[in-house]
């Protein structure tokens, strides 16, 4: 497929129609066909930081030095690995997180969020007396965001899988780690013992050094998803496609997302790659979109999708979720996904190619309306009082 075989995502004068009424909880399966008495109790599993993201939209541009700027938007929401366990759950997936919780409103929010809001299991995740929650402050603006963060390690009495490997670690299809570099998580080798299936995303390297033998748990992984500036530098070379290349000496699956370019993929196991193009969308908040791209991309794996097909669709859920506020409470679910897919094929003028990347829709969205559900999305503040 082209560069210009694209498909313009958003549309104003139905953003009701689109993000609004279909609001619903999942009632699509993307793994139903695969399900039997023996599978493991949860479809992913993943271990992280929980953060109250604080975000702050349409800024004109960056804050300056000695002045105050007014931002037009705001919203609270769970940040951090919430980002991405919001999204799989959304996506119809049975998720585990753990984490520590702050033991304070803000902890108190961002459990009740995901656990009755999301459905998501917090079985393994603890809430620390007398510890604060983390909390970031996002600034969106131009398309971009910058980031203030605080927040302090949980005591040492509370291990996490982050930092070793619980016995009350549950079973699971599949597992999403973050790999640091110089840092081992014992977990994800015994996961992958287990037949877990392991996805490795990484983050920005603050040693510079960018050597990919420092990520010493990427042999343990099925695939890798890097963003193609972390790509290139990992692999020394100035090319993201020839990054995802010499990415597979390392992991037999390497994605490369390429921002408004799309994402590209190569898989080593069958010598398959795979490039397609991004949505046109007008992002509110690009806060989360890198987890939620990992989110689709993962339901896509599981229910043995096309490596093409998984990348559009991975594709399409980052788009829908930039047109939101937040990171974890932006991310899109089946309704949404089956309303873009309906508006999208009623527009005259759409690339007739654009279109049939995505017919593989047809057999997954529902045809009529799912059964409502109230999915929480990022407000101003926290708590409300409600009428005496």
């Amino acid at each position: 497929m082209t560069p210009s075989s694209t498909i313009a995502g958003e549309y104003p004068e139905d953003r009701e129609y689109i993000l609004g009424t279909a609001h619903a909880h999942s009632q699509v399966d993307p793994l139903a066909r695969l399900r039997t008495s023996d599978d493991p109790p949860w479809d992913v599993y993943l271990t992280g930081t929980v953060f109250l993201d604080i975000i702050f939209t349409g800024l004109d541009s960056a804050p300056v030095r000695g002045t105050e700027s007014w931002a037009r938007g705001m919203g609270s929401s769970p940040g951090g690995v919430a980002n991405m366990a919001t999204a799989l759950a959304r996506l119809g997936l049975k998720t585990s997180l753990a984490a520590a919780f702050g033991d304070d409103h803000y902890g108190d929010y961002c459990w009740d969020a995901l656990e009755r809001g999301e459905g998501i299991d917090l079985s393994a995740s603890r809430t620390v007396p007398g510890w604060h929650s983390p909390v970031t402050v996002s600034m969106a603006y131009e398309g971009e965001r910058t980031m203030v963060s605080h927040g302090h390690e949980p005591p040492p009495e509370e291990v996490f899988p982050q930092e070793g490997a619980p016995a009350c670690r549950p079973r699971a299809r599949a597992a999403v780690a973050s790999l640091t570099p110089g840092r081992s998580a014992p977990w994800i080798a015994q996961a992958a013992a287990e037949g877990t299936r392991v996805f490795g995303d990484v983050g920005w390297d603050e040693t510079g050094a960018w050597d990919l033998a420092s990520l010493v748990d990427l042999k343990h992984c099925e695939a890798f998803l890097p963003n193609a500036e972390e790509a290139m530098r990992y692999t020394g070379t100035d090319c993201p496609r020839t990054a995802a290349h010499a990415l597979t000496e390392y992991v037999p699956l390497a994605v490369v997302t390429l921002g408004a370019e799309g994402a590209y993929a190569v898989d080593r196991r069958t010598g398959e790659t795979a490039e397609v193009p991004a949505i046109a969308v007008e992002a509110l908040d690009p806060t989360g979109a890198g987890d939620v791209f990992v989110a689709g991309f993962v339901t896509g794996t599981l229910a043995g999708w096309p490596l093409a097909d998984r990348l559009a669709f991975a594709g399409l859920t980052a788009a829908l979720s930039v047109q939101e506020f937040g990171g974890s409470l932006s991310a899109p679910g089946w309704a949404e996904i089956a309303a873009w897919w309906r508006r999208v094929q009623s527009v005259e003028g759409q690339d007739p190619a654009a279109l049939r990347r995505y017919a593989f829709l047809d057999d997954l969205v529902p045809e009529e309306g799912v059964e409502p559900w109230p999915r929480r999305r990022a407000v101003p503040t926290i708590g409300f009082r409600r009428p005496a």
